[in-house]
């Protein structure tokens, strides 16, 4: 059968007429999504009154794998359908999966649902091979990375392997159970039984995945979670869909200007937008439409701004917009080191882009080319411009090694071992396939002269003594450099006046 799209399952069940319903199901995405798909398919297959019986849920935080495949393969004691379904699963996880299953364990704790937050935190311990000694305070860096190092907030992971202890919790034994059930799958199920799966996530490379895309179904429940236009129409027509379906069953309307306002205030968070909108049903009583009155009223801002929103309004030159970001991000636990090294690198790009157009390589670019003018005639030379900037980088490097070691200079040059090009972050286009946010930036540079970027580095380096010698409010000091870099007068004066003394 083909992957289908959550769109599908009605198509799919309207369409099946007599067919027979396949041996497995593999639903994976988003969780909200996931769970309406599921609803609907095992009504399908199985009414509610015969659930007490031919009828079993395992979570999949717990559940072994065989113990899954002897039940799917126990014949039921009465006749008709048998539905197992094994929710939650972790059999796609692996161990680049860690960060994911980290972030899922943390906002699962953030909404009190300490079972689940457990769950996470076991499977990537399992996948780690670690036990709970091997994440305690003196190792846990090591372990599970630098971000969860003594002095960071880690009360989260702190209560949550309490909960684990406290009831018994034992970390699975890494083994690859998705071939275990590959080939169960493979062999068969006896007729009327059937397997449905749930998952956050999947590893479409696994031979799992390939044998329950032929031997079975797979609904696709996953949302875009980036930040290009395609991705965002893509969020907004998922929380479109949720909106029609929350306020049809209680026959109310909401206004474009409301729904871009709950939307402002969530973000693609669809289990928040869906239970603010309840909030708003209730709040509006026999009212039928909401109005952006009653968003701004009733609901506080719970969407957390990515870093990029304060990097753009920094290069957008928007005090207003910068300090509002900065605000968002800091209230969510962001560190203010990040947020502060983030503003160190996007005011490093603009630079970078002002010394390009400055150089001969820059002399195609005007401010008010098209981006198909950009792409034919200014992307080349930037990755020109990228490649000269590694071989004098390269070049650099290995006069400093032969100061540092005067024999190697002796030592014939076909004899020399090869070096990789030097690793920088230096470059204009790291991926010049996707021009479009280099075009991008190319425009915000404009809104600067290159002296005002020269000066903003002094705001930043004092900046950065009075964050790291302590004794200052961070939010205080991030706010002062956004002012000084976004200011009408920004540090230019400041730089001559240098260059005149030193003179």
């Amino acid at each position: 059968m083909p992957i289908i799209s959550y769109k599908e399952l009605r198509k799919y069940l309207k369409d099946r007429g007599s067919d027979p319903f396949l041996p497995v199901y593999l639903i994976y995405g988003e969780e909200l999504l996931v769970q309406g798909v599921f609803d609907e398919l095992l009504n399908a297959l199985i009414p509610a009154s015969r659930r007490s019986i031919n009828y079993d849920h395992l979570d999949g935080s717990q559940a072994n794998v065989h113990e899954v495949i002897e039940k799917v393969n126990t014949f039921s004691l009465l006749p008709g359908t048998k539905v197992i379904a094994l929710g939650d699963s972790r059999i796609f996880y692996a161990r680049q999966d860690k960060e994911q299953l980290l972030d899922n364990a943390r906002q699962a704790y953030e909404d009190d649902n300490f079972k689940k937050a457990a769950g996470h935190l076991l499977s990537v311990m399992g996948l780690l091979n670690l036990t709970f000694d091997d994440i305690d305070n003196t190792n846990r860096s090591k372990s599970l990375g630098p971000g969860h190092a003594p002095g960071e907030d880690n009360r989260w992971l702190d209560e949550t392997i309490t909960y684990c202890r406290e009831n018994n919790l034992s970390v699975p034994a890494a083994r690859d159970d998705s071939l275990t059930l590959q080939l169960a799958i493979e062999k068969g199920f006896p007729r009327d039984n059937h397997l449905i799966i749930t998952t956050g996530m999947v590893d479409k490379r696994r031979g799992l995945y390939k044998t329950l895309s032929t031997e079975g179904m797979i609904i696709d429940c996953s949302v875009p979670k980036g930040d290009r236009r395609a991705d965002r129409i893509a969020q907004e027509a998922v929380l479109a869909e949720r909106k029609d379906a929350i306020l049809g069953a209680v026959q109310k309307t909401m206004s474009q200007a409301a729904f871009n306002a709950l939307y402002e205030k969530t973000g693609f968070d669809l289990r928040t937008f869906s239970s603010s909108l309840e909030k708003l049903v209730n709040y509006t009583g026999d009212r039928r439409e909401i109005s952006i009155e009653d968003v701004e009223s009733v609901l506080p801002r719970t969407k957390i701004d990515p870093i990029y929103e304060l990097t753009n309004a920094l290069a957008d030159r928007s005090p207003a917009q910068a300090l509002f970001f900065l605000n968002s991000i800091l209230a969510s636990d962001f560190h203010p080191l990040q947020a502060f090294a983030a503003m160190i690198n996007q005011i490093r790009k603009l630079l970078l882009v002002k010394d390009f157009v400055k150089s001969p390589y820059g002399r195609d670019w005007q401010a008010a080319c098209p981006y198909d003018y950009f792409q034919r005639h200014i992307i080349p030379a930037v990755v020109e411009y990228d490649r000269e900037l590694l071989d004098q980088l390269d070049r650099w490097q290995t006069m400093l090694t032969e100061e540092a070691d005067p024999q190697n200079s002796e030592i014939p040059v076909k004899k020399k071992k090869k070096k990789n090009k030097t690793d920088t972050d230096l470059l204009i286009a790291k991926n010049p396939k996707n021009p479009y946010p280099i075009f991008l930036l190319f425009k915000k540079t404009e809104r600067y002269t290159k002296e005002e970027l020269l000066g903003a580095f002094d705001s930043l380096c004092e900046a950065d003594k009075q964050l790291k010698s302590g004794g200052h409010n961070p939010k205080l000091v991030l706010e002062k450099v956004i002012l000084d870099i976004c200011g009408t007068q920004v540090r230019g004066p400041r730089r001559k006046a240098h260059g005149a003394r030193k003179g």
